[in-house]
C-alpha cells in the first residue's frame, strides 16, 4: 500500500509504508456507539459543513506499547466521520533522527485506516514546535479547525513549543492534547499549550481507550459544526470538551 506523504519541511516527498494488519473493533457495544456518533456528526455537518482536522501522533518508540491499541480507536472514529464526507484529515507523525512527515489531507475512512496502520515506531526525540509550525502553514492554506495530538514525552523547548502553540491559538486552531503516561513535566507544557490554543488537555492510557474514542467524537462534531453541535448533541464527553475550552479561554 503506497500512501502519498510528505516531509514537513521539503513539501512534496513521498515515501512508500507497508501496511499492517488493521485492528478490529472489539465489542457490538462499541459498533452501536460508533453508529449512533455517525447520526450526530452527520447532523453537525448538516449544521456547519466540512471541516478539518490534524491528527498529531509521537511515533518515537516509547510509545510502542499502546500504539496499535491507539491506532485501532482513531482509525475507526475518523473512518466513520469521512463515510459521511463531513470531515477532511491529514495524519501528521515524528520518529527516528528528524523524520517528521504530514499525509495529504484524506476524504475517505479506508485512506486514514491505511495511513494509520502502516506506521512503526523508532527512536527518536520529539518535534512538537514542528508540528505546531506546520499546522500553522496548513491553515495558511485553508482553515483547520482543530489538532489532535497524542504522545508521552516533551525533549524541546518548552517557550518554543508555547509560542508555536500560541500562534495557532491566535488564529482560532485549538488543540487537544492527550497526554499518555504521567510526566509531570510532560504535563505542564501539555495543559500550556492547550491554554494557550484554548484546546483541551486529557490523560490517555491502555486502561482507559474509550476515552479517547468519545473525546476524538466531540472533537470530530466540534470540527464539522462548533459548539452549537457540541451543546445540540449533549454527550458527557461534549459537556468536558466545551469546559475544557471555555476554562482556556481567558
Amino acid at each position: 500500500m503506497v500512501m502519498n506523504k510528505k516531509s514537513i519541511s521539503p513539501a512534496g516527498d513521498t515515501a512508500k509504508v507497508q501496511k499492517k494488519p488493521q485492528p478490529a473493533p472489539s465489542s457490538v457495544s462499541k459498533r452501536a456507539e460508533v453508529d449512533a456518533f455517525l447520526a450526530a456528526a452527520k447532523r453537525a455537518g448538516d449544521n456547519g459543513g466540512a471541516g478539518r482536522v490534524m491528527l498529531a501522533l509521537d511515533a518515537t518508540m516509547s510509545r510502542q506499547p499502546t500504539w496499535d491499541l491507539a491506532c485501532g480507536i482513531q482509525a475507526e472514529m475518523f473512518k466513520s466521520v469521512a463515510s459521511k464526507n463531513t470531515l477532511s484529515m491529514q495524519l501528521v507523525y515524528f520518529r527516528g533522527h528528524g523524520e517528521c512527515r504530514a499525509s495529504r489531507w484524506a476524504k475517505s475512512g479506508d485512506e486514514l485506516a491505511n495511513m494509520m496502520s502502516g506506521i512503526e515506531c523508532r527512536a527518536g526525540h520529539t518535534q512538537i514546535e514542528k508540528v505546531l509550525k506546520h499546522a500553522a502553514k496548513e491553515h495558511g492554506r485553508a482553515k483547520v479547525n482543530a489538532l489532535v495530538y497524542i504522545g508521552d514525552a516533551v525533549e524541546e523547548s518548552a517557550d518554543d513549543i508555547g509560542h508555536a502553540a500560541g500562534q495557532l491559538g491566535l488564529h482560532n486552531v485549538p488543540i487537544f492534547m492527550f497526554q499518555e503516561g504521567g510526566d509531570p513535566r510532560v504535563e505542564m507544557v501539555f495543559k500550556e499549550v492547550a491554554r494557550l490554543s484554548r484546546g483541551g488537555w486529557f490523560r490517555f492510557d491502555r486502561s482507559a481507550p474509550d476515552v479517547l474514542r468519545q473525546l476524538l467524537s466531540s472533537i470530530a462534531v466540534y470540527a464539522t459544526g462548533g459548539i452549537k453541535a457540541l451543546k445540540l448533541r449533549g454527550q458527557k464527553s461534549d459537556r468536558l470538551l466545551i469546559e475544557k475550552m471555555s476554562g482556556n479561554s481567558g
